[in-house]
């Protein structure tokens, strides 16, 4: 498994956009699949998209879609979680882990507690 550490959350206004990186720290993330998730206090796991190891992206998280786009930059390493209009619901813990290509747009990875980067939507 891929050691991967999370990082840009903030607080943002809505409207506003943020761009989460996604990094391997001790090793090459180049072919893997690479899923976004999040968690809001009190919910279950979403499964916000993913990027297979060849570049194919997918955002699979209606109440975000045509407002969050995923890409990958191989060259550094990282897998990103672009973010734009945000809304005060898509206020959440973000985390991206490497998962199965079978299981890449399908399941919900569950987050460690040291896991992930916060976002906070609010005016």
């Amino acid at each position: 498994q891929v050691q991967l550490v999370e990082s840009g959350g903030g607080l943002a206004q809505p409207g506003a956009s943020l761009r989460l990186s996604c990094k391997a720290s001790t090793s090459t993330l180049s072919t893997y699949a690479v899923g976004w998730y999040r968690q809001a206090p009190g919910k279950e796991c979403e499964l916000v998209g993913g990027i297979t190891g060849f570049g194919g992206s997918r955002i699979t998280l209606d109440s975000v879609k045509g407002r969050f786009t995923i890409s990958r930059e191989y060259v550094r390493n990282t897998v990103y979680l672009e973010m734009n209009n945000l809304k005060e619901e898509d206020t959440a813990v973000y985390y991206c882990s490497q998962v199965e290509e079978s299981r890449l747009f399908t399941d919900c990875v569950p987050r460690r507690a040291d896991q992930g980067t916060q976002v906070t939507v609010s005016s």
